[in-house]
C-alpha cells in the first residue's frame, strides 16, 4: 500500500479552498489512493477518470441505494432512518441508475435535451443576460453571483420547465437545502429532506396537471415518462427535482469561477476582448477546464477491478476527481495555466461515457453569452479585493460571493 502525508481530509481547509494542490499532489504521489477516512477510492488522473466512464458496466452509479456501508463523513445516530430516506430519494433519479434502466430512463429526458434544441434557448440567455446586468449597473454595488450567476441559470431551467417566475425563489431556497448533502455537517440530512419533501410538495401538483394537459416544457416530457411506465412518481418527483437542481447549481458555478479566473489572469481577459465573437467558445472550454464547476463524483465498483496496480474490490468506494483530471500534465500542456487558444480540449467537466452530463450544451450556451456579455460590456471589471470563499463540499466548486466592479464607461 503506498503511504503519503496528504492528509485524507476531503473536508479540511486546504481541500476546499485549493483543490488543484491537494487532489495534484495526490495524482503525482498516488493516482489511485485509499482514502483510510472515508474507506473510498480516489481516483486523479485524466485517463483513469475516461476508463473508469467508459468502463461502466464495471463501477456502478447506484450508489445511494447499494452503497452497504454507512454516511461519510458521519452523521449522528439519530440520523440513520433520516439517511435511508435520503438514499430511497436519491436513488430514484436516472443518473442513479445502472444500463439498461438508466438508458429507457436517459431517452425520454433525451427527448428535450438535443443539442439542437438547446441552441434554440440561447436568444432567451443573451435577452436575460443584458436585462441582468442592465440592473446590476443601477446597484452601488455588484455581486456577481448574487445578481447574475444565480437568477441567470434558474430563469433559464424555470422557463424550460415551465416553472412561473413568482416561484423562483421557492425553487432556489430548496435546492439549497438539497444540496446541502454534499457538505459534512452530521445533521445534513435532515436539510437535505426538507428540500426533498419542499420540493415534492411543489411538484406533484405540476407533474398531475401536466400528464392530463401537457405543453411543451420539460415537466411535460417527465410526465410523459411517467404516462408510459418508464417512470414511476417516486422517479418523475425526483427526476424533476433534479433537473432544477442541475439546471442551475453547476452553471452557477461555471460562471462565478470562470469571472474569476479571468479576473486571476488578466492576459486571458484581455485576449478574449479583442475577439468575444470569435473567441467565446474556447475561452468557456478552458473556463470549463481551469476550475471545473464539480469537483468529484461517487460510483461503486460491480466487481473486482486492478488499476495501475491497486485491487479495487467489490462495492468499494471510488470517486473521480475531475479539477484534478482537467490539470494532469501527461493530458495538457501547461496544465496549470489558463489559454482561451487552447484547442483541442479534451476536459471532463461534464464528465464522459454514458453518463455524460445532459446539460452540457444549455451550460455552455450560458457560460458563453456571459463571458462574452461582460468582456463587451466591462472591459475594466475587477474584483473587489477580499478572500474567495467556497462552500464546505468534495462534490462542487461553489464560490460564496464574487464581487466586482463593473467599471462602466
Amino acid at each position: 500500500m503506498v503511504t503519503t502525508n496528504i492528509s485524507d481530509d476531503m473536508f479540511s481547509p486546504a481541500a476546499i479552498q485549493d483543490p488543484y494542490t491537494y487532489y495534484g499532489r495526490l495524482r503525482e504521489e498516488d493516482p489511485v489512493h485509499w482514502n483510510e477516512l472515508y474507506e473510498l477510492w480516489v481516483v486523479t488522473r485524466h485517463d483513469d477518470l475516461v476508463w473508469l466512464t467508459r468502463n461502466h458496466e464495471k463501477f456502478s452509479s447506484a450508489t445511494f441505494l447499494n452503497d452497504p456501508r454507512p454516511a461519510y463523513p458521519a452523521i449522528y445516530e439519530s440520523d440513520e432512518e433520516i439517511y435511508r430516506m435520503a438514499c430511497e430519494y436519491q436513488g430514484m433519479m436516472f443518473i442513479q441508475h445502472d444500463r439498461p434502466v438508466h438508458l429507457d430512463m436517459r431517452k425520454v429526458v433525451h427527448r428535450f435535451f438535443t443539442p439542437k434544441s438547446m441552441e434554440e434557448w440561447r436568444p432567451l440567455v443573451i435577452s436575460a443576460t443584458n436585462h441582468l446586468l442592465d440592473d446590476a449597473e443601477s446597484q452601488g454595488s455588484v455581486d456577481l453571483m448574487r445578481d447574475l450567476a444565480v437568477p441567470l441559470p434558474l430563469l433559464v431551467i424555470a422557463e424550460m420547465m415551465g416553472v412561473p417566475e413568482a416561484d423562483r425563489p421557492y425553487i432556489r431556497a430548496m435546492a439549497e437545502k438539497l444540496l446541502y448533502t454534499n457538505r459534512g455537517e452530521p445533521d445534513r440530512y435532515r436539510t437535505l429532506m426538507e428540500g426533498v419533501n419542499g420540493m415534492f410538495d411543489y411538484c406533484g401538483p405540476l407533474l398531475d396537471e401536466r400528464k392530463e394537459n401537457p405543453g411543451d416544457d420539460f415537466i411535460s416530457v417527465l410526465a410523459s415518462g411517467e404516462k408510459e411506465g418508464v417512470f414511476n412518481r417516486a422517479h418523475t418527483l425526483s427526476n424533476t427535482a433534479l433537473l432544477l437542481i442541475a439546471g442551475h447549481e453547476t452553471t452557477i458555478n461555471l460562471i462565478c469561477n470562470g469571472t474569476k479566473s479571468f479576473m486571476d489572469n488578466r492576459d486571458q481577459w484581455d485576449l478574449f476582448r479583442q475577439d468575444t465573437e470569435g473567441m467565446m467558445v474556447r475561452a468557456a472550454e478552458e473556463a470549463l477546464r481551469y476550475d471545473s464547476p464539480v469537483k468529484t463524483l461517487p460510483r461503486l465498483a460491480s466487481e473486482d477491478v486492478e488499476l495501475r496496480g491497486r485491487r479495487i474490490k467489490k462495492d468499494d468506494r471510488v470517486r473521480w476527481v475531475i479539477p484534478s483530471a482537467n490539470r494532469d500534465p501527461e493530458k495538457f500542456e501547461r496544465p496549470d495555466e489558463m489559454d482561451i487558444t487552447r484547442w483541442p480540449n479534451p476536459h471532463v467537466a461534464f464528465g464522459a461515457g454514458v453518463h455524460h452530463c445532459l446539460g452540457a450544451t444549455i451550460a455552455r450556451v450560458e457560460g458563453q453569452e456571459v463571458f462574452r456579455a461582460l468582456a463587451d460590456r466591462y472591459p475594466n471589471l475587477e474584483l473587489v479585493p477580499h478572500e474567495s470563499e467556497y462552500q464546505p463540499t468534495m462534490a462542487l466548486r461553489s464560490m460564496k460571493q464574487l464581487p466586482v466592479r463593473l467599471n462602466v464607461n
